[in-house]
């Protein structure tokens, strides 16, 4: 289930399953609200319908837009969110990591306001723009050894390493092998 907009659907039914309401339903709760900020209306949904931490950040996402805008429907593609304005050019760089992920197997795809969370049993992947000219990977392994183009993060932060990257020619068999090994670790 490494194709996003498969992953995204299947994550919407689940929460409406869940909830009992459609996406469009769980967006006029949070408009009818009176909140306005994205973690308040996180926890609006996680409070009144039972979310989970992940659910809720992603119907906010879907249903507000990183820009506030109007509801999304479900199975819009979560990068058009996420690489727009100045940012919109790094958008082939998250494709191509997306072309490492279809051959691993079943992956949970997590949209969150500026990344993309890449799941298994737990989190093995974040891939989002984090400056105008470079996307940021956070890789979850830690098993990865030192390398020039790794980061080690301090301890207890989000992820043990991340790399950043600016030119698709860098998403490469290195970037594959720390990708692949973050998945195993995330087993």
């Amino acid at each position: 289930m490494a194709d996003e907009a498969k992953a995204m659907a299947t994550m919407v039914a689940n929460i409406e399953k869940q909830t009992g309401k459609t996406l469009k339903q769980l967006g006029d709760a949070l408009a009818k609200s009176g909140l306005s900020k994205h973690g308040e209306l996180r926890s609006f949904l996680m409070e009144k319908f039972k979310l989970g931490h992940g659910q809720a950040n992603t119907v906010v996402h879907l249903t507000k837009g990183a820009q506030g805008a109007a509801a999304a429907p479900a199975g819009d593609d979560p990068l058009d969110a996420i690489y727009v304005g100045k940012k919109a050019d790094l958008r082939p760089i998250h494709e191509a990591v997306l072309k490492l992920l279809k051959p691993l197997g079943e992956i949970e795809v997590s949209p969150k306001k500026d990344y993309i969370s890449y799941r298994r049993k737990k989190q093995f992947l974040m891939v989002g723009p984090k400056t105008n000219t470079q996307v940021e990977i956070g890789l979850f392994s830690k098993t990865l050894k030192a390398h020039a183009r790794l980061k080690a993060m301090p301890a207890g932060g989000m992820c043990p390493f991340t790399t950043r990257l600016s030119d698709v020619g860098e998403v490469d068999a290195t970037l594959a092998g720390w990708i692949k090994q973050s998945y195993g670790d995330a087993g």
